[in-house]
């Protein structure tokens, strides 16, 4: 039986951060709401979405390879926007250390991913 993307650990990472970014933003400033809210919900969910694509995608690596990239881009897109938000005060430094520290988990899992895709490629 295939693995499904449910089942891997950058997977879930990737769902529960963007989970954490909806609930978490649901606190901002209403000014806020239509801007950096939903650019910081955009980017979190996806870096969750590429990594299903590219799960789909890895009979062919040059696109799984490619939706990878995606994904590491808007994780480190949704990380710029935390520093933004404790910056603003609209997060205490605690949790946006913690939630940058998260990214930093899985940003790590990809490049490992990407490094040596061979394992994931059907």
């Amino acid at each position: 039986m295939a693995i499904r993307e449910e089942e891997l650990e950058v997977y879930q990472l990737a769902f529960e951060m963007a989970m954490q970014t909806f609930q978490l933003t649901k606190r901002f400033p209403v000014e806020e709401r239509y801007s950096f809210t939903n650019q910081r919900r955009r980017s979190s969910r996806s870096v969750w979405a590429n990594l299903a694509a590219a799960w789909r995608k890895r009979r062919y690596r040059a696109a799984f390879m490619a939706k990878l990239s995606a994904s590491k881009a808007e994780a480190a897109a949704t990380q710029t926007w935390i520093n933004f938000a404790v910056r603003c005060d609209d997060l205490k430094s605690e949790q946006g250390q913690d939630r940058s520290q998260n990214y930093d988990r899985l940003l790590g899992k990809l490049v490992k991913i990407m490094h040596n895709p061979s394992p994931w490629l059907i």
